[in-house]
């Protein structure tokens, strides 16, 4: 009990404190909600929202169920979880943060996964886009179109690695609830059956489907902007008041104790908290491109605490724990330094290789990411009111038919 009040206290505290903060610099905390929803409304929202919306729909229609039958024998032996986990994963990987998670916690409230088998899909299928990758962090921040190949190398392969690990999670867990796995079969004509199940037991027609797709996934993904707003502001706050100054000095010590610039200090903080920024902060410093390089990548991979929270909520409605998930990113940032360490001497010079009129040559990859990034910064607010406009339609019908 006395545990608790002192819990009331300290959190009634931090409030009254950030209020006060918001009063005492309401011009830094403006600017800094519009940043945060300037990202969303360009990027984000238009990002996610087709594949929020096609993996409801696969889902519905029991295509997920087919593809992981057939993926079982792989998913099961690898990383110990089912098959539709392979679907989690290369969703996760198309998207980016948070869908892995969301997935996660939709196969966890269908019954489709146990609550171990969702905290390890959860830990390893929440990863960066290709198209942040690529087309913001190696061309729009560091102006090097290569260096989209190494961090991708890290970034993914250290999330597999991380599954990999994860399979030896929970299981005196599993011991204790289940004597034997689950047997399956690859058999195509029974995957197909089970297809054909699953959408016979979601039993939406089309249009209605594809309605509850749009209203889940737009909800979802309000939530994740305030979380980007709140976190965008909150990091200004702690640098206009100096917070971030002051642990930046000690973060410098230990920059330099392990020969890192110490100019990557206040960058590297902003990164815990919210990687677009912290990634831009870290490409302008002066320091060597690999120190760069490193740090990026270990941001990328702990993914920033606005990330984490907004994963912590979509988890918050299952009883999936997030205390895996966090010790996951921090597995994942250390891989991912490993490989950039692993990799850096082999792709050097591939990586600082100038064309002729001085600027790095792109790849058609690195090429085809940009444009897609190019194409979310130019168009995405239209298609963020577009898709808003048939959000407000559909949330009015429904409304009216509750009346």
């Amino acid at each position: 009990m006395k545990t608790s009040f002192i819990k009331t206290g300290l959190l009634s505290l931090l409030s009254l404190m950030l209020a006060s903060t918001l009063i005492m610099y309401p011009k830094q905390a403006f600017d800094a909600s519009l940043r945060g929803l300037n990202i969303w409304w360009e990027v984000v929202f238009p990002s996610l929202l087709p594949f929020f919306i096609i993996s409801e729909m696969l889902i519905g229609f029991g295509v997920v169920r087919f593809i992981g039958i057939l993926l079982e024998p792989l998913m099961r032996p690898v990383f110990r979880v089912p098959g539709i986990g392979g679907f989690v994963l290369a969703m996760g990987m198309a998207s980016g943060f948070p869908a892995g998670a969301k997935l996660s916690a939709n196969m966890r409230k269908k019954g489709q996964l146990t609550r171990i088998e969702a905290e390890r899909l959860a830990s390893f299928t929440n990863s960066s886009n290709p198209v942040f990758i690529f087309g913001a962090v190696s061309v729009g921040f560091f102006h090097n179109p290569h260096l989209g190949v190494l961090l991708a190398c890290a970034h993914y392969g250290g999330n597999l690695l991380v599954g990999i690990a994860m399979r030896f999670y929970g299981r005196k867990e599993e011991r204790d609830y289940r004597t034997k796995e689950p047997k399956s079969s690859f058999s195509p004509l029974f995957a197909f059956k089970e297809m054909h199940k699953a959408r016979i037991e979601d039993g939406r027609m089309i249009g209605k489907l594809l309605g509850d797709a749009i209203m889940s996934s737009v909800q979802t993904l309000f939530m994740i902007g305030g979380f980007m707003i709140i976190f965008s502001v909150l990091n200004r706050l702690l640098y206009v008041t100096n917070i971030t100054s002051l642990i930046g000095e000690g973060l410098g010590i230990i920059f330099s104790a392990v020969e890192l610039s110490t100019s990557l200090s206040l960058p590297f903080i902003s990164g815990i908290f919210e990687i677009t920024l912290g990634n831009q902060l870290i490409s302008e410093t002066h320091s060597p491109l690999f120190q760069q390089v490193v740090l990026a990548s270990f941001v990328l991979a702990f993914s920033g605490l606005s990330v984490q929270a907004q994963v912590a909520s979509l988890l918050a409605d299952t009883d999936i724990r997030f205390s895996p998930f966090f010790m996951a990113r921090i597995l994942h940032a250390v891989f991912s330094v490993f490989l950039i360490i692993l990799l850096w001497n082999p792709l050097r010079e591939h990586v600082t290789t100038l064309s002729g009129s001085g600027e790095p040559s792109q790849s058609v990859l690195s090429l085809f990411f940009t444009e897609w990034w190019q194409i979310c910064i130019t168009y995405g607010p239209l298609f963020t009111i577009a898709m808003l406009t048939i959000y407000t339609y559909l949330y009015s019908r429904k409304i009216k038919y509750k009346l």
